[in-house]
């Protein structure tokens, strides 16, 4: 098994936490309106996350029973990057509720962006079940695995994910940054590229691609991609961080001119 790899390269939204996008996507649009509460803060700015964190938490504390503002509370902590709080309050939501399966999907995702991976893997064993599995499950174990550095198993995960459903663009975005982990640089590019293809794809998939892209030095072509969500000069900016990324990561280097990828990298650009 290869060796572990940081998990912020592994998930389709920690894209946003390797270069300065200033604008990056949260998954918020999920939170659950509660009485007497905003249902989503009024942008995923940091300080209207700040702001409605601190809403959250105050009536977490007032009802640390009431597993939607509990849920919510730690959604947004979780979008503030505040994974190891995000855990804390979920694990306390799950002694309460251990048998609901959305509680225990929520807490294992928690777990695995704090890092706590065997932890992770055990509470997402217990969140759905091989008669009614649940697609978000399946494929966050598939980032488990990758992050373990077991991408075999994770592309098993993600093509299973991918049956449940069909299409789902956040899959597709971990099935290929898993491709370009396994030295596979074109493949990930098609996948992305599908990714990429939907309706439903966001800037988490275009940048994912970008970096697949910037991969295989096709710089100027990432830049572009980078364009559908930034300004120029951002663009740019966001594309010289990647580079400067892929210099300073021993894996990633490592990805880019292994004898496989550099053999295939030649050969995607010898018509450019």
């Amino acid at each position: 098994m290869a060796s572990r790899i940081k998990p912020h390269f592994l998930a389709s939204v920690a894209f946003c936490a390797l270069v300065s996008l200033g604008g990056c996507k949260t998954d918020m649009d999920d939170i659950t309106g509660s009485i007497g509460a905003p249902s989503a803060p009024t942008s995923n700015s940091p300080e209207d996350l700040r702001i409605h964190s601190e809403l959250l938490r105050k009536r977490y504390e007032a009802n640390p029973g009431d597993k939607t503002i509990a849920m919510n509370y730690a959604r947004i902590l979780r979008a503030r990057g505040l994974n190891d709080q995000g855990a804390a309050v979920l694990q306390n939501v799950a002694i309460k509720h251990p048998n609901d399966r959305a509680v225990l999907a929520a807490y294992g995702k928690a777990l695995a962006d704090a890092g706590r991976l065997q932890e992770a893997q055990n509470v997402l064993a217990n969140a759905d079940s091989p008669d009614d599995p649940n697609w978000s499950v399946v494929s966050a174990r598939g980032s488990i695995a990758d992050q373990l550095g077991d991408h075999l198993q994770a592309q098993a995960d993600y093509e299973m994910a991918l049956k449940l459903s069909p299409g789902e663009p956040s899959v597709l975005s971990n099935l290929g940054l898993s491709y370009a982990l396994s030295h596979d640089l074109p493949r990930a590019e098609r996948v992305l590229r599908e990714a990429v293809a939907s309706p439903r794809a966001d800037m988490r998939e275009r940048q994912n691609l970008a970096l697949v892209l910037a991969l295989q030095g096709k710089f100027s072509e990432a830049e572009q991609i980078s364009q559908r969500d930034l300004s120029p000069e951002q663009a740019r900016e966001n594309v010289a961080s990647i580079r400067q990324m892929i210099s300073q990561d021993d894996h990633w280097r490592d990805v880019q001119t292994s004898p496989r990828g550099k053999a295939q990298r030649v050969q995607l650009n010898a018509g450019q």
